[in-house]
């Protein structure tokens, strides 16, 4: 079964041997799908089994959100209304949720994952990374890789996120527990590897042994630096040749320099520097730079609780220096690239019908009319979502 989406305003296709620009812009275009995978790309009136009229709507890729944090239990919204009120970020308050996720039984967690994973449907994203770190035990680790593994792909292990408070003291060994039992129990159910390299979390070789341990059992390495203060983050992530670097709010001369001269992108996280206060960072000077970029949610109950990106793009450009083409780039084809995917975050023959439609005539209004819900329509996942008539 063959299905057109006619009548489209402008479609973005990442791919600028089908349309003008970096992002291959089409106007008045037509999108044709046979089951799961894009077949023709061309002008307005291809024929096919079934047609959805765009309307002269906007139609992009999916969003591609390469760093969640959606498997988790509780609620931090005191917090929040705290840190809006003055008190400062440490980072702390994962120790919060770790509770509150080790004292939550499977069937919560699931049923709340599911629920996240609706919600980022609904907001145009159809790849997602997720990530572990809210166990912080064993068991916990564990369970939490085989929820995110049978959702997506993108399956993180960070068991490195934060020392839990029966190790307070001891974080040699709670790395060692992360490089041996929890690295032996996780690995075939995640892709991904992951370390918080900052003050308060772990120190560079602390970092540099879970990284080093990851890569030998098989695993993709990724960096959370570069958030709190300048640190070893984004150098780390560079030198182990690591997909992403994550966060960097803080990005020294020599942390661009590295990241320019590498294949190592630099993923903004800025709902996260939103909700707590920090600068945001500098993306105009990263991509001047040659920087790779991407863009994420990371969403989770403290730092970030959203799963809009569309509210990301506004802020990147209204307060990065990005323009919208940058920003739509970094949040489709960049999140592929930070996730070593070259399938998904484009519409080109060949790629998965991952089809994000907005009720508006160009992408132009995701910066344009920041906070409207201007999502219309989603096809395709890479996970799975729960049966909802509201669903396409």
């Amino acid at each position: 079964m063959t299905l057109v989406i006619d009548n489209i305003g402008e479609l973005v296709t990442n791919d600028p041997a089908l349309g003008d620009g970096p992002l291959g812009v089409v106007t008045d275009a037509s999108l044709v799908i046979d089951g799961d995978t894009v077949v023709a790309v061309g002008p307005s009136g291809a024929v096919a089994d079934e047609r959805l009229d765009a309307g002269g709507r906007c139609v992009l890729p999916g969003f591609v959100d390469s760093h969640t944090h959606l498997v988790f239990a509780g609620d931090r919204s005191e917090e929040f209304t705290r840190r809006m009120a003055g008190e400062p970020y440490d980072g702390g308050g994962i120790r919060v949720t770790t509770e509150a996720t080790r004292g939550a039984g499977r069937d919560t967690l699931a049923d709340s994952l599911d629920q996240r994973l609706a919600e980022t449907h609904r907001a145009g994203t159809t790849t997602v990374e997720i990530k572990t770190g809210y166990g912080l035990s064993l068991d916990s680790e564990i369970e939490l890789a085989l929820l995110a593994a049978e959702v997506t792909p993108e399956a993180t292990f960070l068991g490195a996120h934060l020392l839990p408070s029966e190790y307070a003291g001891r974080a040699d060994d709670y790395i060692d527990l992360v490089c041996g039992p929890m690295l032996d129990a996780v690995r075939d159910h995640v892709r991904w590897i992951d370390v918080f390299c900052e003050t308060g979390a772990f120190n560079v070789e602390q970092s540099r042994a879970v990284l080093e341990a990851g890569r030998d059992a098989g695993l993709g390495l990724r960096v959370h630096g570069n958030q709190l203060g300048h640190g070893p983050g984004a150098q780390l992530a560079v030198e182990m040749d690591a997909a992403s670097v994550d966060h960097c709010t803080y990005l020294s001369d020599d942390d661009i320099e590295a990241l320019a001269g590498s294949d190592t992108v630099a993923t903004f996280l800025p709902a996260t520097d939103f909700s707590t206060r920090q600068p945001y960072p500098d993306a105009r000077r990263a991509i001047d730079a040659g920087v790779k970029v991407a863009m994420a949610s990371n969403c989770n109950p403290g730092s970030s609780y959203t799963t809009s990106i569309s509210f990301c793009i506004a802020m990147a450009v209204r307060d990065m220096g990005m323009t919208i083409d940058e920003a739509v780039a970094a949040v489709t084809v960049g999140g592929a690239v930070a996730l070593g995917r070259t399938d998904v975050g484009r519409l080109t023959n060949g790629s998965p019908a991952h089809v994000t439609i907005l009720d508006a005539p160009s992408r132009h209004h995701l910066a344009y009319r920041p906070g409207v819900p201007l999502i219309w329509r989603t096809l395709g996942a890479d996970y799975r979502l729960p049966p909802a008539d509201d669903q396409t």
